[in-house]
């Protein structure tokens, strides 16, 4: 059954399959967790648990629904709070609605010392939250004593720092310790000797570690290696040893590297023996200490709890005392006894722990719940054993500042009062914030939003996204729902949220940002009235125009993002930290146009070749076609210039297609069926006839020589599945594109057997065709040939034939296919496959997978609800630091992988500053100005720029427009000319930037900050 629920649904978990894999999916899939107490962190784990698609759920929780709950349970309503329900039993339905495919089922009792814990054997894993410290051991002593052991977390999340246990059991098998694809490395060199060294192939970095294990195929001479697993010792990026290699054969050339997925097996220990000496990971390199401190508040708060039945209250100083008092008692009783115990953050977490910061849970909701699915699956590698987090830096830390703003006043911002004050609410909820997306980190920033009230005073929240919901969103954009499908994003986000917090402002628009909305949408007046902006976004492109447009405003961006398990944070501050853009992303790699057109050597260069095959033959040539013959109504006098010798651009293409064009389903199966030849036999004979087997280069080298693999023809198969698959897709696009209709039944393979049966295809004949084999020469310069005038000639009779025979089609449009990959139904994906395999075939290349194929053809980034939460967790903390003008310091850029599981946050990169001149440096943040006036002349300005920047301005430039430049020719004549008549204002707006360039001391132009010049 869980097999089935996975194939009925796969768009459903497309992007979570892409990270974990269909074996981790499918032990998921019959997999049963118990989650105990449906506060702020509980819910953040079962809500991530839900989406991510296991078998079934169980939420334990004794307590009713108060009204502090609704500042951290994004699931309970008010109206729950009057019906004093219980907390389990009203966020259940929420949970259902998630995810239909998930049993989500409850308890009310609660958990004790004294409890038959009997129930839990039907659970793979049990998590605990609101339990305590008695409590955990007494469960945790329970699930060990069981056979097979039932995987324990715990997770808490106390004020403004949060912890989390793991205890996975004796023995635990891990069998994919970090989730990375195995990448293919072509080997030029392996030496015969007691560290046989292997060598990369044009010095490309094998990305190994000593300790990885590696395989070898298509080694020539040495082939022992074939087959075989080594462990390996780096030397370098690009070169590694293997052992010893004396009793091999020589090695001759060629070879592939791969690395071997090893499984490991891990132990943990019980939660008492971790009591007094913890494993504890360290997320704050600048903060190392910290975890020790914070496991000693840990304890302390339930030592506490324990001795006087209640945590301390807010704010105390007594509590506070006796808190301390406790903290330096356990901490002489830990097998590594602290040095050094911090009061001050002890004293935080003391006056904190009676509240609860919602993005913190979201943090720990997103961490436990990847922890919960390794249990589960055995893909990615545990946390070892705790981890603790804080957020001591949004609690202020003035000693003169009033503790009565942090006293509880009964309402649904209880628990954030005691943790930040009600000076830092108000601010919050008088902030104006603009949020560009509302997907996956759009949908958890709205209901952390909702939950911290903001924008719920004077402020206001507006967001804005161009998309529609699909299917595919719904595991992990938690805000939408089925029958939210193809409804807008933003518009449902924001429905949702209010939800959540009926008070908050919120304006939801669908407008793209970019420079055709800068002028009207979200011009500079706009940005001017926001407090902060926000990137919920997923390409590089558009994060760059908003750290722009940040920059240009003076506006804080707070910036994040995720791929799979990984995520960032990036916090950007104007003059304090550098922007988004003072980092190059990682460039990505670009295939050879040689390589990928004729010697292909991996599976990615098919996918290259398959996907360009999609967009000329069902995309570029159809555009081409409506083009030409929009601009071209008379084809009756294009047929006689081509004729004549005379080229018409586009009219050599065009004259094929039309020629080729057919007018029925059997004309499409006949079409598809010569393009197989064309493409997986043809072309291998037509390569092998320029390039034999046995040709060498001028050194002597074979030409087919590693990483260049000789094709072999394919020879068409009617009973091969993928041939077959390859013919009705292919068939199916081009019916599409032709406007001709087809049945469901056409597509069947009988029914296409029977159409190939009567196919003419031609026999292969050599040609005189130029194959290029230099990788520095671009498609763009391959395909600019000039055409032979024979071939225009022959372009004219061809359409000239076609207007005799069938003049209707000439002038009918076709329909250019726009690709998507997440249509099962209309073959896109299957032509790429298919093609991407046979391609594969004809050069001896190991094929793949139909969804790695889609993932990299449709150029997916993988996306999993965990790390969506942690990421908005972490970036809301910042967000409230940025409000509150927290100094550098205090600020944190993270990134994390939850598959490893690794965390490190550290202080953002601070502005880097561009000296001028000596006593002059200017950063990306700084921005001159200069007051115009209405008879401003450009000579006015000129000297303005003297008399307030002390430089001689030698260009101005606005925009693309070149204002001033002396030594061009009529320039120095603008000088007395009206900055109006030369300027080209933007309208509504008294100022234009302009990009204006000074003699700097040693005689060459200077670039200067952007200039803006008010008329």
């Amino acid at each position: 059954m869980a097999d089935t629920k996975m194939e009925i649904d796969d768009s459903l978990y497309s992007r979570q399959r892409y990270v974990l894999g269909d074996s981790a999916m499918h032990k998921m899939a019959n997999s049963t967790v118990l989650i105990y107490g449906m506060g702020g962190v509980g819910v953040e784990i079962a809500k991530n648990i839900v989406l991510a698609g296991i078998k079934s759920v169980t939420v334990q929780d004794p307590k009713v629904s108060s009204i502090r709950d609704l500042g951290v349970q994004f699931f309970l309503r008010e109206s729950d709070v009057k019906a004093a329900k219980n907390r389990a039993e009203a966020t259940a339905p929420h949970l259902i609605e998630l995810n239909p495919y998930v049993t989500v089922m409850t308890k009310t009792q609660a958990l004790t010392c004294d409890s038959d814990l009997s129930y839990l054997k039907c659970y793979q894993c049990v998590i605990l939250t609101d339990c305590s410290l008695n409590v955990q051991q007494y469960v945790n002593h329970f699930c060990r004593s069981v056979n097979p052991q039932i995987k324990f977390l715990s997770s808490d999340v106390y004020g403004v720092f949060g912890s989390v246990f793991t205890d996975f059991g004796d023995s635990f098998e891990i069998y994919d310790a970090n989730g990375e694809e195995p990448k293919d490395v072509f080997i030029c060199d392996i030496t015969k000797d007691v560290e046989g060294e292997v060598t990369c192939l044009d010095q490309r970095a094998h990305g190994l570690v000593t300790g990885d294990t590696i395989t070898f195929r298509e080694v020539k001479g040495m082939t022992e290696l074939n087959g075989a697993e080594f462990t390996v010792k780096v030397l370098n990026s690009y070169k590694f040893s293997i052992g010893d290699t004396t009793h091999f054969s020589n090695y001759e050339e060629g070879g592939i590297m791969t690395e071997v997925k090893v499984h490991q097996t891990c132990s943990y220990q019980t939660l008492e023996s971790q009591l007094t000496d913890p494993t504890i990971l360290t997320p704050d390199l600048s903060k190392t200490d910290v975890p020790s401190i914070l496991h000693i508040a840990y304890l302390s708060l339930h030592k506490y709890q324990e001795k006087f039945g209640h945590f301390p209250k807010a704010w105390d100083d007594n509590d506070a005392s006796a808190f301390l008092a406790i903290s330096k008692e356990l901490n002489s009783c830990m097998k590594n006894k602290l040095d050094y115990l911090n009061e001050n953050l002890l004293l935080t977490v003391c006056r904190c722990c009676s509240g609860c910061l919602a993005p913190l849970c979201a943090v720990f909701g997103g961490i436990v719940a990847q922890e919960a699915l390794k249990a589960l699956t055995g893909k990615f590698t545990p946390l070892n054993q705790w981890m603790y987090l804080d957020a001591s830096e949004v609690v202020p830390q003035d000693k003169l500042v009033d503790t009565k703003q942090f006293v509880p006043r009964g309402d649904r911002y209880d628990h954030l009062r005691v943790c930040v004050g009600d000076v830092k609410c108000q601010l919050m909820a008088d902030t104006n914030l603009f949020m560009v997306g509302c997907g996956a980190i759009g949908c958890e920033m709205l209901k952390n939003y909702s939950l911290l009230g903001l924008s719920c005073g004077a402020g206001k929240i507006t967001i804005t996204d161009n998309d529609l919901i699909e299917k595919s969103n719904l595991n992990r954009q938690f805000l939408f729902r089925s029958h939210h499908i193809q409804k807008p994003k933003s518009t449902t986000a924001a429905a949702a949220a209010l939800e959540i917090n009926k008070d908050m402002n919120i304006e939801a628009q669908q407008h793209k940002v970019c420079p055709q909305t800068e002028k009207t949408m979200y011009s500079d007046a706009f940005f001017e009235n926001q407090h902060i902006v926000v990137n919920a976004l997923d390409n590089v492109e558009a994060r760059r125009y908003m750290d722009g447009r940040c920059v240009t405003n003076q506006k804080a961006l707070m910036e994040s993002g995720t791929m799979g398990a990984k995520g960032h944070v990036q916090v950007i501050v104007p003059h304090l930290t550098e922007s988004y853009t003072s980092q190059q992303d990682p460039v990505d790699e670009d295939y050879p146009y040689c390589t990928v057109k004729s010697f292909p050597a991996t599976l990615e260069h098919c996918i290259q070749w398959a996907r360009d095959k999609f967009e000329e033959c069902f995309v570029q040539n159809a555009q081409l076609f409506n083009k030409f013959i929009e601009s071209h109504p008379n084809i009756e006098e294009v047929a006689e210039q081509l004729v004549n010798g005379v080229s018409v651009d586009g009219g050599v293409k065009v004259s094929k297609i039309l020629a080729n064009r057919p007018s029925s389903w059997s004309e499409c199966v006949a079409f598809a069926r010569i393009r197989f030849e064309k493409y997986f036999n043809h072309k291998a004979k037509q390569l092998l006839h320029v390039f034999p087997a046995d040709k060498r280069l001028e050194d002597g080298v074979l030409f087919w020589s590693s990483p260049k693999r000789p094709p072999t023809p394919v020879e068409f198969d009617p009973n091969d599945e993928m041939h077959m698959l390859f013919v009705t897709t292919t068939a199916h696009l081009y019916a599409d594109i032709y406007k001709i209709n087809f049945s469901a039944q056409d597509l069947e393979k009988k029914a296409a057997q029977l159409i190939l049966s009567s196919v003419h295809v031609p026999p292969f004949t050599p040609k005189n065709k130029r194959i290029i084999t230099d990788e520095t020469v671009s498609k763009e310069d391959a395909t600019n040939e000039t055409v032979a005038t024979d071939c225009v000639e022959t372009a004219g009779l061809r359409m000239k034939k076609v207007l005799q025979t069938s003049p209707s089609t000439v002038s009918s449009p076709l329909n250019p296919l726009d690709f998507e990959k997440d249509d099962d139904s209309n073959g896109h994906i299957d032509f790429i496959a298919s093609t991407t395999n046979l391609r594969a075939q004809m050069y001896s290349i190991d094929q793949g997978d139909r969804l790695k194929i889609k993932k990299i053809a449709g150029r997916i980034v993988p996306a999993i609800a965990t790390t969506t939460a942690a990421v908005s967790g972490l970036v809301t903390i910042e967000m409230i630091k940025v409000l509150c003008k927290a100094p550098l310091e205090q600020l944190r850029n993270c990134f994390l992988n939850l598959a490893l599981p690794f965390i490190l946050l550290s202080e953002p990169g601070p502005v880097q500053k561009t000296v001028l001149r000596e006593g002059l440096s200017v950063t990306v943040w700084d921005k001159w100005e200069i007051k115009g006036t209405k008879d401003f002349t450009l000579q006015d300005f000129l000297n303005q720029c003297k008399l307030k920047f002390g430089f001689e301005a030698t260009s101005i430039v606005q925009g693309v427009k070149i204002i001033f430049m002396p030594f061009m020719p009529g320039h120095m004549k603008r000088l007395t000319m009206l900055m109006t008549k030369l300027l080209k204002p933007v309208s509504g707006q008294m100022y234009v930037d302009l990009v204006v360039s000074f003699d700097g001391d040693n005689g060459e132009d200077v670039p200067g900050p952007p200039v803006r010049y008010y008329f």
